[in-house]
């Protein structure tokens, strides 16, 4: 019953965010209700059943009854499992070549099949073999969804009488690092470090020597260590001023934004496109579902150059501007974050700050580019 009441609410809430032909918009009291019964809510989503094994989609995939779409399993990111023709016929031109045309010329490390991602997933047909029931829960109440619209939760499954977090336990077995690349585990942040640390130690899985496993898991603990302190400070800084910060990521954003029409507030976003206007404003969309982008306005293109935004196209930005509601060609409300200043975009890149340094030492510039 409690699992129905919240869907219900959730239903409620999420017509309230969709945008309207009408002027009308939820008053700041029903928000505001909604809101509080919101926060209330439990973090378990409920108990599912399952088929064993062949619930198991891939190491960090599984499918339940009872829920109308996937899961997103949080904290952990297994390697990919060889699905297509064209994946394996690349991989057998060896190793090492595979390796190395998966990567391209990508400057980020990439997602590709590998050996040890269908390892990942036999592994976790043998820890889910024989499970009917699964435990499912949330990280926070506020989020509910990834950016594909998948639920985002940790999986429970009952071993010699005790519920065992299975995220915890793939990072324990080395089929996955501590995946923190959209945030830390609120809950379980010190039994994913503790589970990461002893598969290192033991080199098992993905830290073993001489497997056919990605490569560049250096390079991928830093890029998502760094990503994650962004989101760390912003919800701390949340937490001291809830009422001027909203992160895009949490299902009420748009409640709270509506609320904040005409004022300023502080937003938390990733970003998916930057579209530059030279007659009209520019603008950066910063990702809320696959569907839908939120727009931040430039109205100076100047301003968004000097910002830094347009080198960090999928990754975090906070950005402080004025929320506003216009209502766009199709007659749609929608509503924007105006920004006026470089200042008000916190979006720090070795781009810009290289950029910043050949502005300030131009003899450097000069120097640096003589071997080139």
């Amino acid at each position: 019953m409690i699992v129905m009441r919240f869907f219900l609410l959730l239903l409620l809430a999420l017509t309230a965010c969709s945008t309207t032909k009408s002027g009308q918009r939820y008053t700041r009291e029903q928000a505001a209700s909604l809101l509080k019964r919101f926060e209330t809510a439990s973090l378990e989503l409920g108990e599912f059943p399952i088929q064993g094994a062949t619930s198991v989609v891939d190491g960090d995939t599984i499918r339940v009854q009872g829920l109308e779409t996937s899961l997103r399993l949080l904290a952990i990111d297994a390697e990919e499992t060889f699905k297509h023709a064209d994946e394996k016929k690349a991989f057998q031109a060896g190793w090492e070549r595979y390796k190395a045309e998966m990567r391209g010329t990508s400057t980020r490390p990439v997602k590709y099949a590998t050996p040890l991602g269908d390892d990942a997933k036999s592994w976790a047909q043998a820890w889910f073999d024989g499970v009917t029931t699964v435990r499912l829960e949330r990280d926070h109440p506020g989020e509910i969804r990834d950016y594909y619209g998948r639920y985002l939760v940790y999986v429970f499954a009952k071993k010699d009488g005790n519920w065992v977090n299975y995220n915890v336990e793939c990072v324990r077995a080395g089929l996955s690092p501590y995946f923190v690349k959209y945030g830390r585990s609120r809950r379980f942040h010190r039994e994913f470090v503790e589970a990461q640390k002893q598969a290192q130690a033991d080199k098992l899985g993905i830290w073993a020597e001489g497997k056919m496993h990605y490569d560049d898991y250096a390079e991928r603990l830093k890029w998502w260590g760094e990503r994650e302190a962004a989101i760390t400070r912003f919800e701390k800084q949340m937490e001291e001023r809830p009422d001027a910060y909203v992160a895009l990521t949490r299902w009420d954003a748009l409640l709270k934004l509506e609320q904040k029409i005409g004022k300023e507030v502080t937003l938390l976003g990733a970003v998916t496109d930057v579209k530059y206007g030279d007659k009209g404003p520019s603008v950066v969309k910063l990702s809320r579902t696959r569907t839908q982008d939120f727009d931040v306005v430039f109205w100076d293109k100047d301003v968004l150059m000097a910002s830094g935004a347009q080198y960090k196209k999928g990754e975090y930005i906070q950005v402080r501007g004025v929320v506003n509601k216009y209502r766009d060609s199709r007659n749609i409300d929608k509503l924007q974050l105006v920004v006026t200043l470089p200042g008000q975009v916190l979006a720090p890149s070795a781009e810009l700050e290289e950029l910043l340094d050949e502005q300030k030492n131009p003899k450097k510039a000069e120097n640096n580019t003589e071997g080139d």
